[in-house]
């Protein structure tokens, strides 16, 4: 089969279409034979050489896709060759086939085609797992989302509409804020141009956030703790702002406030079989009814995965990036 694979660190040209092994399924796992895979941030980091994948997952990039059963492995229960899914990997998605455990698949829900799906299965285990079984959102409350047209944005904002919260997001350009109206923002905020905090506390007569969802880390830290509720929840997935920030500890004591700070990718196999189940029953009824639906900003051959990083790097997509084989 062919995989794109890293032989040295580097810019997107470092990425290499060519030949590999083809994958072997081990105890619990099957093999896909990939139609489509997504383009994430973690995926960037790998390709310069900050984030090693998990031992024991796949050297290729790619954390999430989309495609056909080829192979069962032993002790598989629930799935057969030729069942279409899509899968939450630890890596090996920027290839022709990949060994995925059983307890991170899912069925394409009715109504998305088969590739669109590889947009879902990464952003609704982040989303569903951090919103609503770390931060327990609730129906009537705030949420913040920053970065909201990213592709894990466009997802927290539909899947916190159809639960019935109010939401509020950041985003660098009016043309991504009205693509959050779109999807159900009540709350727009240009980050580029308007203070977050004040924007907030603006428009909720003072109550602000009860939930945040973080991608920027350090830069933020302070700031989302000022844009919290009395009560409110932080969560902190991503460190686009950097790992080391201060943390004004009687802020948080005097609003009873928490800050959570989670990953995915190198969770044990029976946490995330948890949250695709999870995922499995919660967001996919809002998928197949049509409620929520995947963002995608474009699609491309996975031999140009080069290019779907330069988009990602360049930060004017809305949605999900995707690369088919």
């Amino acid at each position: 089969m062919y995989a794109i694979t890293i032989p040295e660190p580097g810019g997107p040209e470092a990425l290499v279409w060519t030949e590999v092994p083809d994958p072997v399924p081990g105890e619990g796992e099957v093999v896909v034979e990939v139609v489509a895979s997504a383009i994430n941030r973690a995926d960037l980091l790998q390709r310069q050489g900050f984030y090693d994948p998990p031992p024991g997952a796949s050297v290729y990039p790619g954390m999430e896709c989309s495609g056909r059963i080829t192979e069962v492995g032993p002790g598989v229960t629930g799935w057969t060759v030729g069942d279409e899914v899509c899968a939450l990997l630890a890596g090996g998605g920027y290839a022709q086939k990949v060994a995925v455990p059983y307890g991170q698949l899912l069925p394409v829900p009715k109504g998305i085609d088969l590739v669109h799906a590889a947009a879902l299965p990464e952003v609704t285990a982040t989303v569903w797992s951090n919103v609503f079984m770390v931060a327990h959102l609730r129906p009537g409350e705030t949420l913040l989302v920053h970065g909201g047209a990213s592709g894990i944005g466009t997802m927290a904002i539909q899947l916190a509409k159809a639960v019935g919260a109010r939401v509020a997001v950041t985003a660098g350009s009016e043309q991504k804020l009205e693509r959050c109206r779109e999807l159900g923002a009540d709350i727009l905020i240009n980050y580029r141009e308007q203070d977050f905090v004040a924007e907030l506390k603006q428009a909720t007569d003072g109550a602000k956030a009860d939930v945040i969802l973080d991608n920027m880390g350090a830069k933020y830290l302070g700031r989302n703790v000022d844009a919290l509720a009395v009560n409110g929840r932080l969560a902190v997935i991503g460190l686009q702002g950097g790992t080391k920030g201060e943390l004004d500890l009687g802020k948080l004591l005097a609003k009873r406030a928490a800050v959570t700070a989670t990953s995915l990718r190198g969770r044990p196999l029976g946490e995330k079989a948890a949250i695709i189940a999870a995922v499995r029953e919660h967001v996919w009824p809002l998928l197949e009814n049509g409620q929520v639906r995947p963002v995608i900003d474009r699609v491309l051959p996975m031999a140009d995965a080069a290019q779907g990083h330069q988009v990602l790097e360049e930060g004017g997509h809305v949605g999900k990036v995707l690369l088919t084989t």
